[in-house]
């Protein structure tokens, strides 16, 4: 073997190295972008949520015997949100109260409140200038009687 050839097989094993620097280093920024943009909570007190979860449960069950149903829509060129909502026989729900907030899914961004008022009987618009267009939830809160009805939609804002 020639001296050229010794030489050149010593730097092979330092590539090797220098590619698995090169991969951990990757690695360990993707990790860091990853912790630090989203910690994976929806709810801002998980625990308390979970020793609480017979009666969010039981909530639930009382919403879903209601038979409120609730239809939301987006008008993209005026930059509104209409609400229908419809008791358990299906007709429109006279005398509701209805309050509409929009959470971006997968930020934490703050909570866009929307203003809604009856236009119809059981139907409620308001409009909102979005921040961003895309996924958004739409948690949609509905009284009348007494009686609470909470339902959450993701929707394609645009």
């Amino acid at each position: 073997m020639n001296t050229a050839n010794v030489a050149r097989s010593r730097h092979i094993p330092w590539f090797f190295v220098a590619g698995f620097a090169i991969v951990f280093a990757v690695n360990a920024t993707m990790i860091a972008f990853a912790v630090g943009s989203f910690s994976g909570l929806y709810t801002p007190k998980p625990r308390d949520r979970g020793l609480h979860y017979n009666e969010i449960i039981a909530a639930q069950q009382a919403r879903d015997a209601l038979g409120w149903r609730v239809e939301p829509t987006w008008q993209p060129g005026s930059d509104s949100i209409e609400i229908a909502v419809f008791d358990h026989a299906g007709q429109p729900l006279a005398g509701a109260q209805v309050a509409v907030a929009l959470v971006r899914p997968a930020e934490k961004g703050a909570v866009v409140g929307v203003e809604m008022a009856a236009v119809d009987i059981g139907r409620h618009a308001g409009h909102v200038s979005l921040p961003a267009r895309g996924n958004w939830d739409v948690d949609i809160s509905v009284e009348q009687g007494g009686q609470r009805f909470a339902q959450t939609r993701r929707m394609f804002l645009r």
